[in-house]
């Protein structure tokens, strides 16, 4: 776990990112917060956008924001039995993943703000949804392949088995023209 901050304030008001990354299968989620949000908040969001959908973790991994140092959050780790590991800023051997990962969501959130305009938030899910599936050379196949045990059905996967003929939707086709354009940012980025 760790922080994008400095962030313009979006429509919603919200100016930083909680990045969440699983170990083991390298998903990641990119939660829009703001600097201010409270422990408590910030534990709600962990409850409904991550252990609704993955589980409790047995470690989590993060840097020594004041958030997760706090008393709160120490106790509520240690009532769902979760261990907390604290490195230092921009310490590889302990939180080097996340230090990568901001780096990319970082480089596409430019590139999508530069190509597609608009405010850094709404292209989160968009974002989101590329990098975890793309490749991953440290596992050999994509994040969402970990998790799932399968390929993800995509939009970009409608067009190349022609089922965009039965969707054909504005909304799809912009979706599938945004991820792909992010997909092949994301392979030049890692080509580096």
């Amino acid at each position: 776990m760790d922080f994008v901050v400095g962030l313009p304030r979006s429509r919603q008001s919200r100016d930083a990112i909680w990045v969440i990354i699983d170990r083991l299968t390298k998903s990641a989620h990119f939660l829009p917060i703001r600097q201010t949000d409270s422990v408590e908040k910030l534990a709600k969001l962990y409850i409904d956008e991550i252990v609704r959908l993955h589980g409790i973790p047995k470690s989590i991994v993060s840097d020594r924001d004041a958030r997760f140092t706090s008393k709160l959050w120490k106790k509520i780790q240690e009532a769902l039995g979760t261990r907390l590991t604290f490195s230092t800023t921009f310490h590889p051997q302990t939180n080097g993943q996340s230090e990568r990962t901001i780096q990319t969501l970082e480089d596409l959130m430019r590139l999508c703000v530069l190509d597609f305009g608009g405010n850094w938030e709404t292209h989160i899910p968009l974002i989101e949804f590329a990098y975890n599936n793309s490749f991953q050379a440290s596992i050999g196949m994509a994040p969402y392949e970990a998790l799932y045990g399968r390929k993800c059905r995509t939009p970009l996967c409608w067009i190349e088995t022609g089922e965009r003929k039965i969707i054909g939707t504005e909304m799809v086709d912009e979706a599938t023209s945004k991820i792909g354009l992010i997909r092949d940012r994301l392979k030049a980025r890692q080509a580096t």
